[in-house]
């Protein structure tokens, strides 16, 4: 009887150990969906890690995903905050499509926080460029005019025109808008230093990304890689956001604190639900 008691208290202590490895993880959905449609990617994470907490955020779900980026990443903030310090150990954060640009805004505009790991699946981190996705909300849009919508006042209103990138108009994107740039530190700003150094703060940044997205315009966005004016994609590593270390991103590099994963073969709307995708690219960073 002492032997069966022992055995069950050294296996019950077995499965502690390896649940209190996984850290919580908090979840942002893409824009015109909401926590409903991350459903496959929790039960998985749940699954395959048992004991996880997931937080499956709800907030700005359907036609409220398009209010303004930093309306959005203010609650998005709190949201974090609110969560990492629910879990001082620190918390996982896994932002999809346009759920991962405010995400990273979101961790960089919290200079005391404690997310240890960031993924941004499938997000245009260094901005978007194409409309294919837009077509539903603007039926007539097209990529070569749409600066006349977004570079504006009633566009700046919009979550899509706070991260339309033309390549062809960079003076009116530095000039118009109001949030991609200045988080990007593009334009110098009185957070700049602060949206650096939260940054710097993570342990890892794992950006996924591949070239048959067909939403994510360049793909290559979704690892802070951007078109020129002649629509040539420039990397990450020649681009000045990195060279100039705007916002850490070489020093995560230099610090193997930033890995970029290409996944071919995926489509934009499938790399949460595609169970094969998650155990791949996803569940691998989820310590």
């Amino acid at each position: 009887m002492k032997f069966r008691t022992n055995y069950f208290l050294i296996l019950a202590f077995y499965f502690l150990q390896i649940n209190a490895a996984y850290k919580p993880v908090v979840i942002l959905h893409g824009i015109l969906s909401g926590a409903e449609s991350m459903v496959i990617l929790v039960r998985e994470i749940e699954e395959r890690h048992p004991g996880t907490k997931v937080y499956n955020c709800d907030k700005f779900s359907g036609w409220s995903s398009l209010e303004s980026a930093w309306r959005q990443v203010e609650e998005v903030r709190d949201y974090i905050d609110t969560i990492g310090k629910i879990h001082p150990e620190g918390i996982i954060v896994l932002g999809y499509s346009q759920g991962g640009l405010l995400a990273r805004a979101a961790i960089q505009s919290l200079p005391n926080h404690n997310v240890k790991t960031f993924i941004s699946l499938s997000s245009p981190q260094a901005g978007q460029f194409g409309t294919s996705f837009l077509h539903l909300i603007f039926p007539d849009l097209v990529a070569k005019t749409a600066y006349e919508l977004f570079y504006s006042k009633v566009g700046q209103h919009t979550s899509v025109g706070n991260y339309w990138n033309d390549p062809h108009k960079y003076d009116m994107y530095l000039e118009y808008s109001v949030f991609l740039p200045i988080i990007n530190n593009e334009i110098k700003n009185s957070n700049s230093t602060d949206f650096k150094s939260a940054l710097i703060r993570l342990d890892q940044m794992i950006l996924i990304g591949g070239p048959n997205d067909g939403v994510i315009t360049p793909w290559e966005s979704s690892h802070f890689a951007y078109y020129n004016g002649s629509l040539d994609v420039i990397p990450l590593s020649q681009r000045e956001i990195y060279t100039t270390d705007a916002i850490g991103l070489k020093t995560l590099k230099e610090n193997d604190k930033l890995k970029i994963i290409v996944k071919p073969f995926v489509h934009h709307l499938t790399w949460h639900t595609n169970r094969h995708v998650i155990r791949e690219v996803i569940l691998p960073y989820l310590n």
